[in-house]
Formats: structure tokens, C-alpha cells, sequence
């Protein structure tokens, strides 16, 4: 919830083009990691649990990306970049940790 949070206040810095595309994009991949595992956490099976799981590794994997395109359209410095490149890099083990240990 935090990192979404931080990635919202970080997507307002953007350039206003990019309202209604990287921006956007970023937004709604960062909810979606809260959002799949508060939705896979719902009184599911551990196997269901599991696939919601890998949605938000995949959502977060999207951020990442976002990140490095924020990068090279200069958008964000390489310090902050790498910032949110070591906390999303923390998390996705996080995820993939509990993923191992619910199957």
C-alpha cells in the first residue's frame, strides 16, 4: 500500500503528456498489486490465493518497466529510479517468498 502511495506522489512529478498514457498505465499497474492480493486473500484456497499472488508480481513487474521508461524519457533521475528500482526489487521477493510458502 505504501509503495503505490509513494509511486502516485512520484507519477505527479511526470511530464502532463504523459496524463493519459505512462502515467496512467503506472497508476493502475501500481493499485493493482494491493488490489489482486486483497482480492486473492478473500477466504480463497491457498491455489487461488497463489494465481492472485502472481498477478501482482506481474502488475508489479509492469511498474518496473514504467520505471525504467520514466528513466530514459528523463523523467525521474537515475537516484530515483534506482530507489524505486531496490524497493520494487524488495517486494517482488517478498511476494515470491509467500507465493513459495502458500503453495
Amino acid at each position: 500500500m505504501d509503495f503505490g502511495e509513494d509511486v502516485n506522489s512520484l507519477i505527479n512529478s511526470f511530464h502532463k503528456k504523459e496524463m493519459y498514457n505512462l502515467s496512467s498505465q503506472m497508476l493502475r499497474a501500481v493499485d493493482s498489486v494491493a488490489l489482486n492480493i486483497s482480492e486473492g486473500s478473500i477466504g480463497q484456497s491457498n491455489p487461488e490465493l497463489n494465481k492472485f499472488i502472481g498477478y501482482a508480481i506481474r502488475s508489479l513487474a509492469e511498474v518496473v518497466t514504467c520505471l525504467h521508461k520514466a528513466k530514459r524519457r528523463n523523467y525521474i533521475t537515475e537516484q530515483i529510479f534506482q530507489k524505486y528500482y531496490d524497493e520494487s526489487f524488495h517486494l517482488m521477493n517478498m511476494m515470491i517468498a509467500f507465493r513459495n510458502k502458500i503453495k
